[in-house]
C-alpha cells in the first residue's frame, strides 16, 4: 500500500517496506520533517513545544513513541497526552501554549492503518502550502538534530479529557441544567478506542446515564470503525433493548459523531451537523459552511434562520478556511464532523454531543421526532477501488463534459447538481479510492443515481 500524503496528514498501513507503508523509519522521517519545519517557523532562543496524543489503535503506542523521541532529538519539548482524541489534542495546543501538535490516528480507517495528523500553534490542521513544505523536507531529509545538552524534554499529562470537558461545559449554548433535568439514558459505541474514555466522562458531567458498548480502549475494533448505518446494527438493537433515549457513536479519534434514534433507526450522520446548526442558529443568527459532499439539509436549515450557506472543497482545512472567510457561527462536514468556532476550529464530537443534547432537552421531543422535523434527504455513499491503470482526472473531465448543461462545481472533483438530487465524484484524500456520493428524495433514488454513475465510470475506465 502506497503511503498517502495529503492535507489530511501522512497515512499508511503498518508493516512492509519503507516509503510504501507507514514503517518506523517513515514515522521518524515525517516527524523529523514536521519538527524541522516548526523550528524554522520559530527561530528564537525559546524552546519549541509540541502536544502529542493518540487513539487506541494497536500500533499507536509504537508510532507515538517514535514520533515523541524524534522530536526530543530535535531539541523540542514534548507534552504527551497518551490516549486522547483528535479534538482533545486540538484544544490542548493553545491551552498549553504549544507551537504545534501531532495526533497519531488514522481516524475511521481499519486497524492496520495509522497516520500523523499535523497541527499548527492554534491547534488547527496545516494548509496545503505548509503540508507541501513538510513533504519536501521529508524527501530531502534536510534534518539537523540537537546536540546532547540541547535535547528536548518529555512530559506525560494524564486525563486531559477533564480539561477538554471543562472547556465544553463553559460554552454558553451548552445547557447543562436542561440536559440534567431531561434524565437522558444513552448507549455509547466507541469502537474500542478513546471515545470510550472521553464520551462517558462527558455524559457523566452532564448527568446523563451512560450504557457502554465497545468502550474499552484496546484498539481491537469490533466492527468497521467508520460510523455508517451498515456497521451500527449492534448499537441499534441495544438502544431498543435498553429503552434508551438515543445512541451515540464516534469513530476511533472522536471527530465524527453519529446518532441512533430511540427506535434503533439512524438519525443519520449527515443530520448531526444539521441538528446542531439548527440549535445554534435558533440562538444566534449567522452563516454556515459544509463541504460539497454534505447534505442540502444544512442549506435549508440555514436559510430558514435567515443565514447564508456555502460549500467548500472536501477536507477539514478547506472547510475551516471558508468558515473563517464567511464568519460562520457553526459548520463542519456531513460525515458527523461538528466545527463550532466558539470552542475551536476543529471537528469535535464532545462539542457535538453537548450541543445535540442541549437541543434535544430544550425541544422536549424524542430523537426520532427531532429527526423527522428536518427536510427528508437520503444519501448513498459508494467508492471504487483505484488501480494504477485508472486515470481518475480523465474520468472526472469526461463526466464534466457529459453533464456540462447541469449546475457543475469543479473545485473538488466534479459535483453535478440536478434539480432534486446531486452526485459528487472525487478522489479520496485518505484512501486509494474514488468516492461517489449522491443525494435524493428517497434512499431508492439515491442508490439508483449512484449505481448509474458507477456504471458510467466503469464504461469510461474500461472496467
Amino acid at each position: 500500500m502506497t503511503l498517502i500524503k495529503s492535507i489530511s496528514g501522512i497515512r499508511g498501513t503498518i508493516g512492509g517496506k519503507v516509503d510504501d507503508n507507514l514503517t518506523p523509519l517513515d514515522a521518524v522521517k515525517f516527524a523529523s520533517a514536521y519538527g524541522v519545519w516548526l523550528l524554522r517557523r520559530n527561530p528564537s532562543d525559546k524552546k519549541c513545544k509540541i502536544v502529542i496524543g493518540r487513539d487506541a489503535r494497536i500500533s499507536g503506542k509504537m508510532i507515538s513513541s517514535l514520533v515523541s523521541n524524534t522530536l526530543v532529538g530535535l531539541g523540542i519539548d514534548v507534552i504527551d497526552l497518551g490516549l486522547s482524541t483528535t479534538p482533545t489534542v486540538e484544544v490542548a495546543v493553545p491551552l498549553e501554549k504549544a507551537d504545534g501538535g501531532i495526533i497519531v490516528t488514522a481516524s475511521h480507517n481499519p486497524k492496520q492503518w495509522n497516520a500523523l495528523k499535523l497541527l499548527n500553534e492554534k491547534g488547527e490542521f496545516l494548509d496545503a502550502e505548509e503540508g507541501g513544505i513538510i513533504l519536501e523536507l521529508a524527501s530531502s531529509q534536510d534534518f539537523d538534530y540537537a546536540e546532547v545538552d540541547e535535547l528536548g524534554t518529555y512530559t506525560k499529562l494524564k486525563n486531559y479529557f477533564k480539561k477538554h470537558i471543562d472547556e465544553v461545559l463553559k460554552l454558553p449554548l451548552v445547557d447543562v441544567e436542561a440536559i440534567r433535568k431531561a434524565g437522558f439514558k444513552v448507549v455509547v459505541d466507541a469502537v474500542n478506542s478513546t471515545g470510550g474514555l472521553a464520551i462517558p466522562q462527558l455524559l457523566e458531567a452532564l448527568g446523563v446515564e451512560c450504557i457502554k458498548l465497545y468502550c474499552e480502549p484496546t484498539g481491537h475494533f469490533p466492527h468497521n470503525p467508520e460510523p455508517l448505518p451498515e456497521h451500527l446494527t449492534e448499537i441499534s438493537k441495544r438502544v431498543v433493548e435498553e429503552k434508551a433515549d438515543l445512541g451515540i457513536v464516534v469513530d476511533p479519534d472522536v471527530d465524527r459523531l453519529a446518532i441512533v434514534n430511540e427506535d434503533g433507526s439512524m438519525f443519520g450522520e449527515e443530520y448531526t451537523l444539521v441538528a446542531c446548526a439548527d440549535y445554534v442558529l435558533s440562538k444566534q443568527r449567522g452563516n454556515t459552511v459544509s463541504n460539497l459532499s454534505s447534505s442540502r439539509a444544512l442549506r435549508d436549515v440555514t436559510e430558514k434562520h435567515g443565514g447564508n450557506y456555502e460549500a467548500s472543497a472536501v477536507g477539514e482545512v478547506n472547510v475551516v478556511k471558508l468558515m473563517k472567510k464567511n464568519k460562520v457561527v457553526i459548520g463542519g462536514e456531513g460525515n458527523g464532523g461538528i466545527i463550532y468556532p466558539e470552542s475551536h476550529y476543529g471537528r469535535d464530537s464532545l462539542v457535538g454531543v453537548a450541543l445535540f443534547l442541549s437541543h434535544l432537552a430544550q425541544s422536549k421531543v424524542s430523537c426520532k421526532e427531532l429527526r423527522d422535523s428536518y427536510p427528508a434527504y437520503f444519501m448513498s455513499k459508494n467508492k471504487i477501488e483505484l488501480t494504477p491503470q485508472i486515470d481518475v482526472d480523465a474520468i472526472l473531465s469526461e463526466m464534466s463534459k457529459k453533464y456540462s448543461k447541469e449546475d457543475i462545481s469543479t473545485i473538488d472533483g466534479v459535483k453535478i447538481d440536478f434539480e432534486k438530487e446531486w452526485v459528487h465524484l472525487r478522489k479520496s484524500n485518505t484512501e486509494p479510492i474514488i468516492r461517489i456520493y449522491t443525494e435524493s428524495g428517497s434512499q431508492k433514488e439515491a442508490d439508483a443515481l449512484a449505481l448509474r454513475f458507477i456504471d458510467e465510470i466503469k464504461v469510461i475506465a474500461g472496467l
